[in-house]
């Protein structure tokens, strides 16, 4: 008989912590703030690189497939925010309530940007999992912060590739282009900074749970989120 999958409680309190991040970035990408007068980013950043780095934790010591998994919960959930706070935008505020216009600047997303932030995580997320997995066979284990760069350069370009053209579409290709730049390069910059904190955590994390998964001869299909064992 197939024994069914066995998860630690740190797993899922890291991957409560990887969905509350998500969200979290969402609802902090409606502010903007400035470094210089050249720079504005989104607060998202400040957030947003911990998935990532949560996410190398998940590949690094319970193998591709469990981060997947963890990846499509982290979507659901997502979603089912965006959609509960759009079901609250449309309905219809009380009188004496006078917080309408700030609360639907917050939840109001517009379609495509709700549909790009969406499947952008969903891409990205995945391709960072799927080379840092990859990457892992290959090299034997050996090189985990070089792994871990590389993988999240791969998911941050295409986070931002998906992300960007889509939620401000019309902006011209050269802006658009430096905006790109801009926030990838810090959010890599801010994941570089706390490397070695991470590289800390997931060998410490790999003694505790007794784990250190290779993922040899899996399917990479990102579809495929019941193949757990």
């Amino acid at each position: 008989m197939k024994q069914k999958a066995q998860f630690s409680a740190t797993f899922l309190f890291l991957a409560v912590l990887f969905t509350v991040c998500l969200i979290t970035s969402n609802l902090l990408a409606t502010k903007v703030f400035a470094i210089g007068a050249k720079i504005a980013l989104p607060c998202a950043v400040l957030v947003f690189p911990i998935s990532y780095i949560l996410n190398d934790c998940f590949t690094e010591v319970y193998g591709y497939r469990k981060a997947r998994l963890v990846i499509w919960l982290a979507f659901a959930m997502n979603f089912l925010v965006v959609m509960f706070g759009q079901i609250a935008v449309w309905l219809p505020a009380a009188g004496f309530w006078k917080g309408g216009e700030h609360f639907n600047f917050v939840f109001g997303m517009a379609p495509r940007v709700v549909f790009a932030s969406l499947f952008a995580f969903l891409a990205g997320s995945t391709l960072n999992s799927l080379v840092l997995s990859k990457m892992k066979v290959a090299s034997g284990g050996r090189r985990f912060g070089w792994r871990a760069i590389v993988s999240s350069i791969c998911g941050e370009l295409c986070d931002s590739a998906i992300f960007m053209p889509i939620a401000f579409w019309g902006t011209p290709l050269k802006t658009l282009a430096w905006m790109m730049l801009v926030q990838v390069s810090f959010k890599v910059l801010y994941e570089i900074a706390v490397l070695p904190l991470t590289a800390v955590f997931v060998k410490r994390l790999k003694t505790s749970e007794g784990i250190d998964v290779y993922d040899e001869g899996i399917s990479y299909n990102p579809f495929k989120i019941k193949d757990l064992s």
